[in-house]
C-alpha cells in the first residue's frame, strides 16, 4: 500500500461496500433516531482492556461520531496546529488505518474551546462518503469515491458569526439523491440541498439569521416525509423534495444544537441558549403538546416504546412519557454532557464528557443502572452500535499531549 503524506493528518477512507442492514450510515444512524438495529448483543461492560477488540490511534481531533459502510469506519478530524482537516478511514475487523484524503488547510474560524474544527459527522450512501467543513468563511461540502478520490466539492454557503464564534457543528444528511446541508449564525443562515451526482444546488431556502447549530434529519411522520431542524426559536418542517416549508411552531429558544427526534405523531427536541426548554410538538404543525424547562444543549434526545429519554446538561437522566412529558423518574448521574444516548434494545448508553458511560434499563418505572464504564478521560462524540460491536471515540490527557483513541467494544 503506498503512502501520500498529509501534514498533521492521516489517513482516509476506503473499501467498496454497498449499504447494508448493519451499516450506521450517518449523524444519528441508518434510522435517524440513534436506536440500533434490532437484535444486537453489544458488551455492557468495558474498560481500556476489557472487551476491547481493537482501538486505533485517530490523529487530530475531532467530535464527529463514526460512520461506518461495510468494513469500512469513517471518521472527520482535524489539525489545530498545521490547520488541515481530513476525513479517514480504519478497516472495521482489525482497526487498520486505510487512507487519507486531506480536504483542506488553512482559514480555521475562532471557535467555543470545546468545539472543533472537525465536528460534523459525515455521511454514506455505500458508494460515497460525504462530509461537510468550516473554513475560509465558508461550508465546503465535499464528494469522495470508496477509493479516497475526491469527485466534488461545492462551496454551500457563507458562514461568518460575529457576535459568537463559537464554531461549526451541524451535520449533513442524505435524502434520496440530495445531500441537505445547513449553516446558521447572525450573520447568514441557509438550508440547501446538493445533487449528490455532481454537487450542483437542488433547492435552497434562507433562514433567520441566529446562531445554531443543530443538524437537519429527515422523519417519516405525519404522513409524509418531513424535513425537520429546531432552533431560532422554533421547530421547523421543511419538504425534503423540494424545500418548500410545510410548518413552523414556536418554541424553545434562539441556539439548539441536539436533533429532533420523533414517535408516532409527536417531534421532540431540546435547548439551549440563552433560554432552556424540552418540548413535544405535533408532527402537523398545529401546537406545543407539553414542554418543562430541562435543557439538553449539546446532546440530543432518544425515545423508546413510548418514552422520551435525555441527559441533561448537568448531569441528569430523565424519562417522560413521550405523549403526555410527565416525569417518570430522574437520575443524577454526572456532566457536563455532549454525546447523545444510544438505544440498543431494552438498553441505553449515555456517556458524559468525562468518557464516563452509564449503562441503565429503558425502564419507564425506575432507574435501572446495568454497569458504569469508563474510557479515556473525555469524549465527545456520539456511541455507535454495528453488528454486536460498539465504536468509541475517545480521548486521553490535554493540550499537546492530547490524543484520541477508536475503540471497537465487542465479546472476545
Amino acid at each position: 500500500m503506498s503512502k501520500r503524506s498529509v501534514t498533521g493528518l492521516v489517513y482516509v477512507v476506503l473499501t467498496c461496500s454497498a449499504v447494508q442492514a448493519e451499516d450506521w450510515t450517518q449523524w444519528r444512524g441508518p434510522n435517524h433516531n440513534n436506536v440500533a438495529e434490532t437484535g444486537q448483543r453489544v458488551p455492557t461492560e468495558w474498560s481500556g482492556a476489557k472487551n476491547v477488540i481493537w482501538k486505533a490511534e485517530v490523529p487530530g481531533r475531532g467530535h464527529a461520531s463514526p460512520v461506518i459502510t461495510g468494513n469500512t469506519i469513517v471518521l472527520c478530524s482535524a489539525d489545530d496546529q498545521s490547520q488541515t482537516q481530513a476525513v479517514m478511514a480504519f478497516d472495521r475487523k482489525q482497526g487498520k488505518p486505510l487512507w487519507l484524503t486531506q480536504i483542506s488547510q488553512g482559514g480555521f474560524p475562532r471557535i467555543q474551546r470545546n468545539n472543533t474544527h472537525a465536528s460534523p459527522t459525515a455521511t454514506t450512501d455505500g458508494k460515497h462518503v460525504f462530509a461537510t467543513f468550516c473554513h475560509h468563511e465558508k461550508i465546503d461540502a465535499v464528494c469522495l469515491d470508496l477509493k479516497g478520490k475526491i469527485l466534488w466539492r461545492k462551496d454551500v454557503g457563507g458562514f461568518h458569526p460575529k457576535l459568537y464564534e463559537y464554531g461549526y457543528a451541524a451535520s449533513p444528511t442524505i435524502y434520496k439523491d440530495k445531500l441537505i446541508v445547513s449553516g446558521e449564525c447572525d450573520t447568514n443562515a441557509w438550508l440547501t440541498a446538493l445533487n449528490i451526482s455532481d454537487g450542483s444546488v437542488a433547492w435552497e431556502q434562507k433562514r433567520e439569521s441566529m446562531l445554531n447549530w443543530s443538524s437537519p434529519i429527515v422523519a417519516d411522520i405525519a404522513g409524509r416525509d418531513q424535513l425537520l431542524l429546531s432552533g431560532t426559536n422554533k421547530i421547523s418542517s421543511y419538504n425534503p423534495n423540494n424545500g418548500e416549508p410545510l410548518w413552523n411552531t414556536p418554541c424553545l429558544t434562539m441556539a439548539t444544537c441536539g436533533t429532533c427526534t420523533w414517535e408516532d405523531d409527536l417531534i421532540f427536541a431540546s435547548g439551549g441558549y440563552p433560554k432552556s426548554e424540552t418540548v413535544a410538538v405535533k408532527a402537523d404543525g398545529s401546537g406545543v403538546v407539553w414542554k418543562n424547562n430541562v435543557r439538553c444543549y449539546e446532546q440530543s434526545m432518544v425515545v423508546n416504546n413510548g418514552y422520551l429519554y435525555a441527559f441533561s446538561d448537568n448531569g441528569i437522566v430523565y424519562c417522560w412519557n413521550a405523549g403526555t412529558g410527565e416525569e417518570m423518574w430522574k437520575q443524577r448521574l454526572r456532566g457536563p454532557v455532549s454525546a447523545s444516548p444510544l438505544v440498543v434494545g431494552d438498553t441505553i448508553f449515555a456517556t458524559n464528557e468525562a468518557g464516563t458511560t452509564w449503562v441503565f434499563k429503558s425502564n419507564p418505572d425506575k432507574y435501572e443502572q446495568v454497569a458504569e464504564n469508563q474510557l479515556g478521560d473525555s469524549s465527545f462524540a456520539s456511541l455507535v452500535a454495528v453488528d454486536d460491536q460498539l465504536f468509541i471515540r475517545a480521548a486521553s490527557g490535554e493540550g499537546a499531549g492530547r490524543k484520541e483513541t477508536l475503540y471497537c467494544i465487542g465479546s472476545k
